[in-house]
């Protein structure tokens, strides 16, 4: 057997090793024939009968999620199947399609499925363009139904580890990884924002996705290697390969072990410099990781995600009782409640008919910018989070600040939202801290303006990159010069950071740089003493804070500030963490 590699996009790091697994891929799969007049109406039942089974599944697996079955992404993952399969664009219009050309369900299905990507393809928008994946994934499962095939994977092999290899994975189909214990997944499509992908990493599955040809060049039950933190897949790996990439998981496994003996020991420095680390989170359920890898509260909030994948907007209690869950749940532990960023990569037209698809969603109505459009919906949102702040160490984040304008703006707004709930006798801290993000290179440049009136502030790093670099990191065009150690950024990160500390204002990191215990070192020496990342995270980087010298390591952080070219940097790095 021939031995070769696939290259993709590594959505979950870590090593699996396993036999494939192959799923079939029903879109490509499906006959086309012409009814009899007489047949017409039997078809379309039938398609009715398909829509409802998969509504049923759908159903069944909120009733697992709701009985602790999976992460908490899965639940909004499963509303968003369930809404586009009710939509009538997906459950309604193959009717038509069947009667109008007298077509067989799964062609009129399939017919109406390319009408619907073709739509969601001529969106500029990265992610939203992405979301067409859902749509397909929805049609695929009630193709399956009609096609005889349920909606599930299927059972991994009971002697040996499995790998499933497929064109595309809903996340549907991902939350049986609990029960079924694949090795990993390799797919054809996909991208570091979609569902898939987010599911992959809450379950610290190692998986690699946007392959291209993985589906139609692997054939059933060749051996595999996933490597997810390098971004390949090797088929058919010689002896030598295999042993060696065993020897890795094993150590993998061992440092993982070692790791979690590091959750109550304090985040310090070998020279004495106390170091918080705390977790970024979507929702009240991601609580119980944070604290599980010892994070020492909650660093970033963000909130808009009460708000993604619903038909209406959450009110003021169903905010305030999430915000209260996290207050209370972190028992007197700091959490900084972002205010909702709906914008670039979360736009959803149809939320309460108030977002639209703007020509650049990056640079358009977003995060503060939207909210001061729409203040009714901030002031409610600014209550919820004030009445939370009664129940513990709650702090408020704006997003994306990048004048003194907005910030004066803002502050009216929440010195409004007190007066309200003073006057109504609804308690809350009237001391609460309010902070703002640093992610656009303008705020970095005039950052007197922030530190003379917030209380802390917080830099988005991806955002902050983004913006800096002029790169879209979701389009796979120019995602290769995303780069966080151009010298730009750094320079921007020590100014801001440089400064906040001169005005004596607390400053964390809380973008995916913080994450990263390669450039954990580098951030300390810039003077970063505050990071928020991802709970997984946690553990990985506090242990390279407690082998961290940072006096020692002064000179080799300056020269890295000073340096012009990236490839320095990268080879200064290297040597910082040698």
């Amino acid at each position: 057997m021939v031995s070769f590699a696939l290259h993709g996009v590594g959505v979950s790091g870590g090593i699996a090793l396993g036999r494939a697994q192959l799923v079939s891929h029903a879109t490509l799969e499906v006959a086309h024939y012409t009814l009899l007049a007489h047949q017409v109406t039997a078809e379309i039942d039938r398609f009715s009968t398909a829509v409802a089974e998969v509504r049923r599944e759908l159903d069944g697996l909120r009733d697992a999620l709701s009985g602790g079955e999976g992460p908490s992404e899965f639940g909004a993952f499963l509303d968003v199947h369930s809404m586009i399969l009710n939509d009538p664009t997906l459950a309604e219009a193959p009717k038509q399609i069947i009667a109008d050309k007298r077509c067989n369900a799964e062609w009129a299905l399939t017919l109406q499925l390319g009408v619907l990507t073709g739509q969601f393809e001529q969106i500029d928008d990265a992610y939203l363009r992405e979301r067409k994946a859902d749509v397909v994934q929805v049609g695929e499962r009630v193709l399956k139904r009609l096609m005889g095939r349920p909606g599930v994977l299927p059972a991994p092999r009971a002697e040996e580890q499995t790998i499933l290899v497929a064109h595309d994975l809903s996340p549907a189909d991902v939350i049986q990884f609990k029960h079924h214990r694949y090795a990993g997944f390799l797919t054809d499509i996909g991208g570091i924002t979609s569902h898939t992908a987010i599911v992959a990493r809450s379950l610290n599955v190692p998986a690699v996705v946007a392959t291209h040809h993985a589906r139609q060049l692997i054939r059933e039950g060749e051996m595999l290697i996933i490597d997810g933190g390098h971004h390949v897949v090797i088929v058919n790996p010689d002896r030598a390969v295999l042993a060696e990439y065993r020897l890795r998981q094993e150590e993998i496994g061992l440092a993982r072990q070692k790791l979690r003996r590091l959750k109550s020991k304090p985040a310090q420095t070998i020279d004495g410099i106390r170091v918080a680390l705390n977790a970024n989170i979507e929702l009240p359920e991601d609580i119980g990781p944070a604290l599980a890898n010892g994070a020492e509260g909650v660093g970033l909030f963000r909130s808009e995600f009460l708000f993604l994948n619903r038909p209406e907007l959450p009110g003021e209690d169903e905010q305030f009782e999430a915000f209260r869950e996290v207050a209370r749940g972190m028992q007197g532990r700091p959490v900084t409640i972002r205010t909702f960023d709906l914008g670039a990569d979360k736009q959803q037209a149809g939320l309460g008919g108030l977002t639209r698809v703007a020509p650049n969603p990056a640079l358009g109505l977003r995060a503060v910018r939207f909210c001061l459009a729409e203040p009714r919906l901030f002031l409610t949102q600014l209550r919820a989070i004030l009445r939370a702040s009664h129940y513990g160490n709650v702090r408020i984040l704006i997003p994306m600040l990048a004048s003194a304008s907005e910030i004066d703006q803002t502050l009216a707004i929440i010195a409004r939202a007190k007066q309200g709930l003073h006057e109504q006798g609804i308690p809350f801290n009237a001391d609460v801290p309010v902070g703002g993000m640093i992610e656009v290179p303008a705020a970095v440049i005039a950052i007197g303006a922030f530190l003379q009136r917030l209380d802390f502030l917080s830099v988005g790093t991806n955002d902050l990159i983004q913006y800096t670099l002029a790169v879209d990191r979701s389009d796979e065009a120019v995602s290769h010069l995303y780069d966080p150690l151009h010298p730009a950024v750094v320079r921007l990160l020590a100014t801001a950071i440089g400064r906040a500390a001169k005005a004596g204002v607390p400053l964390a990191v809380c973008g995916e740089m913080a994450g990263e215990e390669l450039l954990t070192r580098l951030l300390l020496g810039l003077g970063l003493r505050d990071f928020s990342m991802h709970p997984s995270h946690l553990l990985h980087v506090k242990q390279r804070v407690l082998q961290t010298d940072v006096a020692a390591s002064a000179a080799i952080v300056e020269r890295i500030r000073r340096a012009d070219e990236p490839e320095r940097i990268a080879e200064l790095l290297v040597r910082l963490n040698a």
